[in-house]
Parts: C-alpha cells; sequence; structure tokens
C-alpha cells in the first residue's frame, strides 16, 4: 500500500483520485502500518508527502487521514 502512495505522488503531477482512494479506505490501525511501511521504504514520511504533492482542502483532509508526522 506504501508503495502505491508513493506511485500517486511521483513525478509531475498527483494522482489525487487514487491518493484519496486509499486513504480513505483504510482503517486508523492500517495507516499506522503504512505509515511505518512508507518510511521505511522511501526515508521520509507519508505526511511530508501528501504536504509537499497536494494543496487546498484535498492537502488539509488528507493530512487528518493520515494521522501524524512520523518525521
Amino acid at each position: 500500500m506504501a508503495e502505491r502512495l508513493f506511485k500517486s505522488m511521483k513525478g509531475a503531477g498527483t494522482d489525487e483520485a487514487t491518493l484519496i482512494r486509499i486513504m480513505v479506505s483504510r482503517s486508523e490501525i492500517d495507516m499506522l502500518d503504512i505509515r511505518a511501511e512508507y518510511k521505511k521504504l522511501f526515508g521520509y514520511s507519508l505526511h511530508s508527502s501528501i504536504q509537499s504533492e497536494t494543496s487546498g482542502d484535498v492537502r488539509t483532509t488528507l493530512l487528518k487521514l493520515c494521522g501524524g508526522d512520523d518525521a
């Protein structure tokens, strides 16, 4: 799941539909595991990726769903 999130934000443009679908379909417990795996695989937090790759209401909502920064 961490890899799918990464790919949705990689390169020019963000695949917001995929990013949103993954984020809203995971439970709070799953999200903790996904955040840990994301940081392990990519060396930085999911929170920081969302913050840098999205904007506006989408950013605000996804950061709340993410739950926290594992910096």
